[in-house]
């Protein structure tokens, strides 16, 4: 039966109302149970070092202002830079558009972290310094080997004493298809191990080869849990040889302040929150002279950072302590003394100036007590490191050649070395230029900025990918973009690969009635910063022509 509403009466609407109530009422009259409580998972905060002001742990404000300003004025270009004192951070910076969260390849910085990961092997009892290194690969050992490789042992490889004349980094990377363990096995060794110190990069591989034997891990793997996960460092990547084992040497990323962590683990002895991560025997030998480091057989002065002696994959320096550091910049200072460590990345060619500026600049500026406040100087430091950043190229007015170009797309010959078959170039947002390149069945696009790095989604997708340097070691990363008229026909492509050291400029000459022809021209950031040429060869694409593709 349908009930109108309409006529209900006031009375029966109430009668219905308590009727229901009370049917409640009688059907929830249950005792009711305490629900146990289920406790929420609790979930770990990322370890980050606590923060203070540099004149609460013993710093002057001004000392880092000063070091700031000099290296500006040395035209170094710094990436990033994190200064620890006392355990606490008391000075971070990134120079735009780098940022904290860009972890940032390490060059031969990534010796200490292997070092290290031998430290976590010897404490596991799954070898010892002084096990020879032929005992780890019995299969390798070539029939004719020198009677002094059989001598060598993993301190010597962590010494760098290793008895070579020559660095053997040539012929095992020339050794395609070939075992690197093998090549390094088979190589002479005119000194007898022990007795002198040669900078040997394929010996640090050697220790990552023998703690992937020892533990059935790759390198990385290996310091996932026992280091990485401990410091709650992340994302850390590392390249690999053709055999899948870590290059131990070089080739690992990470971010500023997983460097730094390396550096305080060292200077807390191992210790990390209250557990031990390396023994303190570990630390005191690694970061000890084991050997005289004058390297290359030149007449260092007494002054000389790199003249100051050797441990464990670690330098000693001049000022004291010691550190780990990498090609164009890349370092982890730790002063014990001072309670001290510093975090820097760069692209440098002068990396004794870096130190220089580390030494003349800050460390005047530690006492051992805390300081007064400093007012004046907390503005000038913040202010200091707010302005950190890389200047963008700027660019001229131009707009006749915009139009004509926009949306055109260059073919490129199919031979080409680059690998690149088309490219377009288009004006459509103002104040930006989306280049897009296709290779293969890849196709990236990078916004660059006129007047200003762009980074958004721009990509390096692979290590091969976007023109890469013969013989350099290229890795997929994040890109700041830059475009700028150069001239009325010449537009100067900067890209920034922000998970690298490096980056590259691409010149692109427009031609024809039409511009229907574009030559580019290359120059990688290390070829400008030395002087030198670039390796790759000019590339021609042009628009509504039919080029003849080898087969």
């Amino acid at each position: 039966m349908l009930i109108n509403q309409k006529i209900l009466s006031k009375r029966t609407v109430l009668h219905f109302f308590v009727f229901f109530v009370l049917l409640n009422f009688t059907c929830c009259k249950k005792e009711v149970k305490p629900q146990p409580q289920v406790e929420e998972p609790q979930v770990e905060e990322p370890f980050s070092f606590p923060r203070s002001s540099p004149e609460e742990q013993g710093v002057s404000s001004q000392s880092i202002v000063k070091l700031l300003n000099e290296i500006t004025k040395s035209e170094i270009q710094f990436h990033s830079i994190m200064i620890l004192r006392h355990g606490n951070v008391i000075a971070e910076g990134w120079w735009d558009p780098y940022k904290p969260e860009y972890k940032h390849q390490l060059y031969s910085l990534s010796k200490s972290f292997t070092s290290t990961a031998v430290g976590l092997a010897v404490k596991e009892g799954l070898l010892s310094v002084n096990d020879k290194v032929v005992s780890f690969f019995p299969d390798e050992v070539p029939a004719d080997i020198d009677p002094k490789m059989k001598e060598l042992t993993v301190k010597h490889l962590l010494t760098m004493s290793t008895g070579h004349a020559e660095e053997p980094m040539a012929k095992m990377m020339d050794a395609k298809g070939s075992s690197w363990v093998k090549t390094f096995l088979s190589t002479s060794l005119e000194n007898d191990p022990g007795t002198e110190f040669l900078y040997n990069t394929p010996a640090t591989f050697m220790l990552s080869a023998i703690v992937q034997k020892v533990s059935g891990q790759k390198l990385i793997d290996f310091l996932k849990p026992r280091l990485f996960e401990p410091l709650d460092i992340t994302e850390a990547d590392w390249k690999e040889n053709p055999q899948g084992i870590n290059t131990g040497g070089y080739g690992l990323r990470v971010k500023t302040e997983d460097i730094a962590k390396l550096g305080q683990l060292y200077l807390q002895k191992g210790q990390w929150e209250g557990k031990e991560i390396l023994t303190e025997q570990w630390v005191n030998e690694a970061t000890h002279k084991q050997v005289d480091s004058k390297p290359w057989g030149k007449d260092y002065d007494e002054t000389n950072d790199w003249a100051q002696g050797y441990g464990y994959q670690f330098w000693m320096c001049y000022p004291g302590g010691f550190r780990g550091d990498g090609a164009f910049g890349q370092f982890c200072i730790v002063m014990p003394e001072k309670d001290l460590v510093v975090a820097i990345t760069s692209e440098s060619f002068d990396m004794g100036k870096n130190m220089r500026l580390v030494w003349d600049n800050l460390l005047p500026g530690i006492q051992n007590e805390a300081l007064p406040e400093d007012i004046i100087g907390g503005v000038e430091f913040e202010q200091a490191l707010k302005n950190l950043a890389i200047p963008a190229p700027a660019t001229i007015d131009t707009t006749d050649i915009i139009s004509k170009i926009s949306g055109k797309q260059y073919t490129f010959d199919e031979n080409n070395e680059a690998g690149a078959d088309t490219m377009f170039f288009i004006f459509k947002e103002e104040g930006k230029c989306t280049v897009i390149v296709n290779e293969g069945k890849e196709t990236t696009e990078i916004d660059c900025g006129m007047n200003k790095w762009v980074v958004d989604d721009n990509e390096k997708k692979t290590a091969e990918s976007l023109f890469p340097v013969p013989g350099g070691i290229n890795f997929s990363s994040k890109i700041a973009a830059n475009a700028v008229w150069m001239d009325s026909t010449t537009l100067q492509l900067t890209w920034r690969f922000l998970e690298t050291v490096h980056g590259d400029k691409i010149t692109c000459k427009f031609e024809g009635d039409d511009y229907e022809k574009v030559t580019l021209t290359f120059l990688n950031s290390v070829a400008e910063g030395t002087d030198q040429s670039d390796p790759r060869k000019p590339l021609t694409g042009q628009v509504g022509v039919k080029i003849n593709r080898a087969k």
